[in-house]
């Protein structure tokens, strides 16, 4: 039996005061274990970038149970990849030095990582003058760059034309076939059955009439 690389137990995240709180995830049990690819799909507002978020440490837990391991190695994908006013390289170097690696190394992984996703080229341009698609690749070499055992992907296709779009899944299906761990927002089917080997939906946490009773403290 693989040991899981994610245990949620019953959580749950709030948003505002204890006293008018809203539920933006309620009572997720949940486990992904290494290796494993899972799509995460549901409605608009039923919690999915929140989970991811929680499940990346940038979100506390409101109740239940949530057993991070301090020693995975982790990146996530946001829908809209933030880019600093630097190269494309020393934006993909910066999360290695970050990580302790001596900035030559950083930028050497860097160059192997722009080459995995098609960019090389364009490694001393400045990344915010990238069209979007091309920046979307940006962050994801950055993401590959780090060595994740796990990689969390909010809608990674998200405004991509269908020609990036083939670029981008084509490069998740390489990360796939190395053994990574995903777990992915996803919109379209076809992508769910490209890229997981389990699906799991989400259902909103509260009805819009519960929003406005408060949660018990």
């Amino acid at each position: 039996m693989r040991q899981p690389v994610f245990a949620l137990h019953a959580a749950s995240v709030h948003f505002g005061h204890p006293a008018r709180a809203v539920r933006a995830l309620s009572e997720v049990s949940l486990q992904i274990h290494a290796g494993e690819r899972v799509a995460l799909v549901g409605a608009n507002g039923c919690g999915k970038s929140t989970l991811l978020r929680l499940l990346h440490g940038l979100l506390p837990s409101t109740a239940g149970r949530f057993e991070p391991d301090p020693a995975l190695r982790q990146a996530m994908l946001f829908q809209k990849p933030h880019l600093m006013r630097l190269s494309v390289q020393a934006n993909v170097a910066l999360g290695l030095w970050l990580q302790g690696t001596a900035w030559g190394q950083a930028k050497a992984l860097a160059l192997a990582a722009l080459a995995k996703v098609g960019l090389i080229d364009l490694a001393q341009r400045n990344a915010r003058q990238l069209s979007g698609g091309q920046q979307q690749r940006v962050a994801m070499a950055r993401a590959w760059a780090l060595q994740p055992q796990v990689l969390l992907l909010d809608e990674p296709t998200a405004s991509l034309d269908p020609t990036t779009t083939d670029r981008v899944v084509a490069l998740l299906q390489s990360i796939k076939a190395e053994g990574v761990a995903m777990l992915a927002i996803f919109h379209h089917p076809e992508l769910v059955d490209r890229l997981a080997d389990r699906v799991v939906t989400l259902t909103p946490p509260v009805s819009a009439a519960e929003l406005l009773e408060p949660i018990a403290s």
